[in-house]
């Protein structure tokens, strides 16, 4: 798999010091979890990585939940987090792979090629009896230069501009119940952005939290073959990441992605919503 490494891989890998391990654990509901998990026990070498407070920026009006941050800025917490173009980088987490994949779009997006996911996360490491540990790893500064990069972004209006193209799909990466409006516990309006499809990201991995095979993607996937443009969005821009990395591993390489995805689109009081029950 382009995308993600087996357990073995990274163990047969831990004391290489070109490859960084970052715990990406992280909990919507109580966004301390993360952290005192990994204070528990994590990966050896591994340092943790806060979805609020290393992959997004400050909250304001309009850009989501999780808003992405500026690339200078990004960079800055990059290098700060020890990561230069010399390293490989492996990230993990327990929710399926979304908070993992966060991390890994936001690198794909500055240009750093060498990064993966754990296959299985956290958990299936520790049960498969591979070693734990509680010693923190502090990380070694460094410069963390943006490269060019095939992997894009964009904004509300660009969004709104490819509503209108033909051959281009719009993904709402949420569960179907979120996406027909019938369910939302989290963000103030229900329903998606019109004309969005649904593909729900935790399609991607099986029951036991791992990433289907590259032939299985392509098949969950095919219905994207040939498209110009796909635009990916989730709740708040992490679990569309996910999504993103289940199309890439399938082959389906020009998705981009929506960061402030529907909890930005709802901020604008203008803009559409549509809703299928």
């Amino acid at each position: 798999m382009k995308h993600i490494v087996t357990q073995e891989w990274l163990s047969t890998h831990l004391s290489r010091s070109n490859v960084l391990i970052y715990d990406c654990r992280f909990n919507l509901a109580d966004p301390e979890e993360g952290r005192n998990r990994y204070l528990k026990s994590h990966i050896p070498s591994a340092v943790h990585v806060d979805l609020d407070k290393d992959l997004s920026r400050e909250i304001t009006e309009h850009g989501g939940r999780h808003p992405l941050p500026s690339q200078k800025e990004a960079a800055a917490t990059f290098g700060r987090l020890g990561i230069n173009e010399e390293k490989t980088v492996v990230a993990y987490d327990d929710q399926n792979g979304s908070m993992a994949a966060r991390l890994w779009w936001m690198l794909k997006f500055l240009g750093h090629e060498k990064v993966f996911v754990l296959q299985g996360g956290y958990s299936a490491w520790e049960e498969a009896g591979y070693p734990v540990t509680d010693e923190r790893t502090v990380p070694e500064p460094t410069d963390f230069i943006i490269r060019e990069s095939d992997w894009k972004a964009v904004g509300m209006e660009e969004v709104k501009q490819a509503m209108q193209k033909e051959n281009t799909v719009i993904i709402d990466s949420r569960d179907a119940a979120r996406y027909s409006g019938e369910q939302e516990t989290i963000d103030k309006k229900a329903g998606h952005i019109p004309g969005a499809i649904n593909k729900p990201w935790l399609k991607n991995s099986n029951s036991t939290k791992e990433w289907h095979s590259t032939e299985e993607l392509a098949e969950l996937h095919k219905d994207l073959a040939g498209k110009k443009e796909i635009v990916v969005y989730c709740g708040s821009g992490v679990t569309a990441c996910a999504n993103i990395l289940g199309m890439s591993e399938a082959g389906i390489e020009q998705a981009v992605l929506y960061p402030g995805s529907w909890s930005d689109w709802i901020s604008y009081d203008d803009n559409p919503v549509e809703t299928k029950k």
